[in-house]
């Protein structure tokens, strides 16, 4: 089991910087404003070989009376109930403050091993500042500087003794199904994400744009095991001002990217909208497997027809998407909610099914003999032979005397009839054309 590692401090003094420098990568937002970071946001990283979890935390401010801030004094909290061993980071240049002590008494509660770490110390003569922070009564202090990495070796080298190196069996392919939770802002992504974990992980606020960003949160269900990602509000980019909600948007993005699953989360009074048929379009663009959430049915008035007139109307609008599934929900009361976890899994069957050469190509000969593709430049165009070559998004070649002239409604009419005879629902289908040898290109 890889050790969960925590890290924690009042606002401002690091924690996002040194989270990046650990990770090594930059999944956590770095900007010189407190509070910037308000959410655990998870990573998984390696060091010499010992692989771990680290977890960034929100600025502690335990004296604060906004509800915000008191939520995010929480979440800290939880995180250091999450974590095997935690890194308390100060702030060298501020010194020793109330709030680092109210911090360090929680954490000797715990019983969990701290490291206290000193941060900002960017070179030998400010190594002298760390005597401000011996009051606490603890030892070692590890100075360091978490934007220019000094130290932070060192740190890790003694954080990480004594833990094992990854086994084999850590090393072989992930079968974790990754799952994005993407829409505007608002919709309610926070509000499922702690319904399918039961209980709080993410910060609920009426205030859009609360969640910046993405939270990666690991769940085993019933054997399987899943991870979800709640990510920011995607917003037009003629809406997006602050710099810090430019950054929150291009995770979400990204989010996507290393998903396997996107849930795409509409709000049942404004339906489909201009920005959610975009983000089904970026879901499908990056081949992730898509179910779209109705969020917020339970408040909207209907007979025993509306659902089905609400998705008649979802599927007008999305035209080339008719194939994604519609999901109608209550994050807040939990209503359809359970069922999310079989759709899921019907998604990640489809997502890496592979159909068989030879019933692949008997369903494309009867396919093409049955409305064969238009001529190209006075010639007929000949498909030749079909193969899958990939599953996550399932891939195919067709194989043609003459590729530039299978149009683009065509394309679609094959994937139409894919999956008609083969299923595939809520997945994303790519078709390559591609010139078969010793085959002539017609002209």
């Amino acid at each position: 089991m890889k050790p969960i590692i925590a890290i924690v401090g009042r606002p401002n003094v690091g924690k996002s910087t040194l989270f990046n420098r650990v990770a090594g990568k930059r999944q956590a937002i770095v900007e010189d404003l407190p509070g910037v970071t308000r959410d655990r946001i998870y990573a998984e990283g390696s060091w010499e070989d010992r692989p771990f979890i680290l977890i960034d935390t929100g600025g502690f401010d335990p004296g604060s009376e906004v509800l915000l801030q008191k939520q995010v004094s929480h979440q800290v909290e939880e995180a250091i109930q999450e974590a095997d061993l935690i890194l308390f980071l100060m702030d060298g240049r501020e010194g020793l403050l109330p709030a680092d002590r109210d911090l360090a008494a929680i954490l000797r509660k715990s019983a969990k091993p701290v490291f206290y770490v000193i941060n900002k110390i960017d070179g030998e003569k400010q190594e002298s500042q760390t005597l401000d922070f011996y009051p606490l009564g603890v030892e070692p202090l590890y100075p360091i500087s978490a934007e220019h990495g000094r130290g932070v070796g060192d740190l890790m080298d003694e954080v990480l003794k004594g833990f094992p190196s990854a086994s084999r069996e850590e090393e072989e392919k992930d079968q974790t199904i990754r799952v994005a939770l993407v829409g505007r802002p608002n919709v309610g992504k926070s509000s499922l994400l702690n319904k399918l974990l039961g209980r709080p992980r993410a910060i609920v606020d009426s205030k859009p744009g609360t969640t910046r960003d993405p939270l990666d949160t690991p769940l085993i269900r019933e054997g399987k095991k899943y991870i979800f990602i709640d990510t920011a509000g995607i917003r037009r980019k003629s809406r997006i001002n602050e710099p810090v909600e430019h950054y929150s948007v291009i995770r979400a993005l990204k989010s996507l990217e290393r998903s396997d699953v996107a849930l795409v989360l509409l709000d049942g009074f404004e339906g489909l909208t201009e920005q959610g048929m975009r983000i089904v379009e970026m879901g499908a663009e990056s081949g992730r497997a898509l179910l779209v959430l109705v969020n917020k049915w339970d408040l909207v008035e209907k007979d025993t027809n509306t659902a089905q007139r609400y998705k008649e109307r979802i599927y007008r609008e999305m035209k080339t998407f008719d194939y994604v599934p519609v999901h109608f929900i209550s994050a807040l009361t939990g209503q359809r909610v359970s069922k999310i976890f079989s759709l899921i899994d019907d998604l990640m069957r489809e997502h890496r099914k592979r159909i068989p050469t030879g019933d692949l190509n008997r369903w494309f000969r009867e396919t093409v003999q049955a409305y064969p593709p238009p001529l190209f430049r006075s010639h007929p165009v000949k498909l030749l032979f079909i193969t899958q070559v990939g599953v996550a998004p399932p891939t195919f070649v067709l194989f043609a005397n003459a590729p530039k002239g299978l149009t683009e409604s065509y394309q679609r009419y094959l994937a139409h009839r894919l999956r008609e005879n083969f299923g595939f629902e809520g997945i994303p289908l790519r078709l390559r054309i591609r010139q078969r040898r010793k085959e002539k290109t017609a002209s």
